[in-house]
C-alpha cells in the first residue's frame, strides 16, 4: 500500500494550494495513507480532514534545528513509500533526502533536487503571458505520474463547531473583507479599503476578518462604515473564518492567504492585486472571482514575486490608482 508525505512547509496559502494534491492523491489511491508536514500554525487548517492520517508539524520559529531533527525522526519512523515535497528550500530538501522514502519527488528549485527520485521543472508564467501556470497545476506536476490528469481544486473542511460558531452571522446579507497582508506592497491601502466601505449600501454587513494582530487596522476601517461593520479580526479561527466566507455575498481580499482561504471554498472573490500578479500562479479559484488590478501599464510592476515592506518608487501607484468603483459594482448591480 502507498504511504504518501506531502510537504510545504511555506505560508498559509501555500498550505491550502497544496491541498489539491491531498484530493488527487486520494482520488486516485482511496486506500493509501496520506500525511502532511506544514508549519507549525498551519495544522489548524486540516483538522479532522476527511484524507489525512496524519499532519505533522515543523516549529520553524523556536529552537528550529532542535524541532527540525525532531521532525526528521518522526519522519523516519514513517517509513514513506512517496515523499512529495512542494516546497523549493534546503530544509524541507533534508526531509525529503534523508526520509528514507523509496521515491522523493520536488521541484528543480530546490537546492537538493539532485539526490531527488524525480525533479520537476518549477515553471512560472512570464510577465504578458496570456497562459497562466497556476500553483496548483505546478503542484500536480509532481503528482502526475501517480495520479490522473485531473488539476483538483484545493479544498478545506470546516468542522460542524466551525459552522456553529459563525451561524449567527450569517442571518442577514454580508460582506467579508480581509484587509491585512504580510507585506505591505501586497495590501490594498487602509485610505482606499475606508473610500470602498463608504460605499457599501447599508443592508449589507460587513465582517472584517484576520488574526489578532489586524485588529487595529481593522478598527480604523470600521469607525468609518456606516454602522454596519463588524470587526472580527481575532476572534475567528481560520476555518471558521473559511466557513463565514463561503456563504456570503462577496469577499474582497488581498493576493494573501484569505484569498486562498475563498478558493478552498468556493468562494465568491474579488481578489486585488497591487505590486504582484495573478499570472504568477496565484489568482482565485473560485466559480465567481475576479481580478482587480490598476488598469494601466508600469514599467515597475511587478517589483517582484513576493510582497515588499514598501513600494521601491516610493509612489504605490499599483494600489493608490485602483478604482474602488470596481470593488462594488457587485454590490449595485
Amino acid at each position: 500500500m502507498f504511504k504518501f508525505l506531502v510537504i510545504q512547509t511555506a505560508f498559509i496559502g501555500d498550505a491550502i494550494l497544496a491541498s489539491a494534491c491531498i484530493e488527487e492523491l486520494h482520488k486516485s489511491h482511496p486506500t493509501a495513507s496520506i500525511d502532511f508536514l506544514v508549519r507549525k500554525g498551519n495544522e489548524q487548517l486540516f483538522e479532522q480532514h476527511p484524507f489525512l492520517n496524519k499532519v505533522l508539524i515543523w516549529n520553524k520559529q523556536e529552537h528550529k534545528l532542535h524541532h527540525f531533527f525532531k521532525t526528521l525522526q518522526s519522519i523516519r519512523k514513517e517509513k514513506y513509500t512517496h515523499v512529495i515535497n512542494m516546497h523549493r528550500y534546503t530544509s524541507s530538501g533534508l526531509f525529503t533526502v534523508l526520509s528514507g522514502a523509496k521515491e522523493t519527488i520536488g521541484f528543480d528549485k530546490n537546492p537538493l533536487s539532485f539526490l531527488f527520485t524525480k525533479k520537476i521543472k518549477h515553471r512560472i508564467s512570464a510577465y504578458g503571458d496570456t497562459q497562466w501556470i497556476h500553483e496548483t497545476e505546478r503542484n500536480h506536476e509532481l503528482i502526475a505520474a501517480i495520479t490522473s490528469l485531473d488539476v483538483q481544486r484545493p479544498k478545506l473542511y470546516p468542522s460542524e463547531q466551525d459552522y456553529a460558531k459563525v451561524a449567527a452571522y450569517k442571518n442577514q446579507p454580508y460582506i467579508c473583507i480581509a484587509p491585512s497582508s504580510v507585506w505591505f506592497t501586497k495590501q490594498f491601502p487602509v485610505a482606499k479599503w475606508i473610500d470602498f466601505v463608504k460605499t457599501v449600501p447599508k443592508h449589507y454587513t460587513i465582517y472584517l476578518l484576520g488574526g489578532k494582530g489586524d485588529h487595529a487596522l481593522a478598527e480604523s476601517i470600521a469607525e468609518h462604515a456606516k454602522d454596519n461593520c463588524v470587526n472580527l479580526c481575532g476572534t475567528l479561527s481560520l476555518l471558521a473564518s473559511a466557513a463565514l466566507m463561503q456563504d456570503a455575498f462577496m469577499n474582497y481580499v488581498n493576493d494573501s492567504g484569505p484569498l486562498h482561504l475563498c478558493s478552498a471554498m468556493n468562494a465568491p472573490t474579488r481578489a486585488i492585486f497591487c505590486s504582484t500578479q495573478a499570472n504568477f500562479g496565484f489568482g482565485p479559484l473560485s466559480t465567481d472571482s475576479k481580478i482587480i488590478a490598476y488598469k494601466e501599464h508600469l514599467t515597475c510592476k511587478p517589483c517582484g514575486l513576493h510582497g515588499k515592506k514598501e513600494c521601491p518608487k516610493a509612489h504605490f501607484t499599483c494600489a493608490l490608482g485602483i478604482d474602488i468603483n470596481e470593488l462594488s459594482e457587485c454590490l449595485t448591480a
